[in-house]
C-alpha cells in the first residue's frame, strides 16, 4: 500500500468511525437529524455530510457536538467505543500538553500521539486537521484519574 493510500485509508476510517459512532449515538438517544441540529444548531446539509462520512467535523466542532449530547468527545472519535472503559465525566477547558503527558506516564511523544489518534487513550482524543496534521485533547481529570493522582 502507497503512502498517499494509507492516508486515505486512515482519513476514510476515521470519517466512518465519527458517522458511526454519532448514528449510534443518535439512536441510543431516540435522536433525529433535525433534533440533532436544533441542539447543536449545525445545520442539517454539514450534519448529513458527518453522517454520511463524506466530511469529519473539526475538533471544536466535535467538542460542541458531544456537549449537546451530553457525552464525552471519545465516544464520537473513538474507533471501537464500546470496547473502552466509560472514563469519568467530560474533560475540563484546561490543557495538557503531550510532553507533560508523556512525562507524567513515562511513554515517549510519539506513544501518546499514537493512542490518542487510535482512540485508545482515555484520558483524550485527536481529530485530524488539515494534511497530515491531528489536534490533540488531554482532559487534566482524565489523566489524573488514569494515573491515579488527584
Amino acid at each position: 500500500m502507497s503512502r498517499f493510500e494509507a492516508e486515505k485509508w486512515t482519513r476514510e476510517t476515521e470519517h466512518m468511525s465519527f458517522a458511526n459512532n454519532l448514528k449510534a449515538i443518535m439512536q441510543e438517544q431516540k435522536l433525529s437529524q433535525t433534533d440533532v441540529s436544533n441542539l447543536t444548531g449545525i445545520g442539517k446539509p454539514s450534519l448529513s455530510q458527518y453522517l454520511s462520512g463524506r466530511h469529519l467535523p473539526y475538533q471544536n466542532r466535535i467538542v460542541e457536538i458531544a456537549d449537546a449530547l451530553g457525552v464525552p468527545p471519545w465516544r464520537l472519535t473513538a474507533k471501537n467505543p464500546d470496547a473502552e472503559c466509560e472514563p469519568p465525566p467530560p474533560p475540563s477547558h484546561q490543557k495538557v500538553t503531550i510532553e507533560e503527558a508523556a512525562r507524567r506516564l513515562g511513554k515517549s511523544k510519539q506513544f501518546i500521539r499514537v493512542a490518542l489518534q487510535n482512540g485508545v487513550a482515555p484520558f483524550g482524543f485527536a481529530t485530524k486537521g488539515s494534511g497530515n496534521t491531528y489536534d490533540y485533547h488531554i482532559s487534566p481529570k482524565l489523566l489524573n484519574d488514569y494515573i491515579g493522582e488527584s
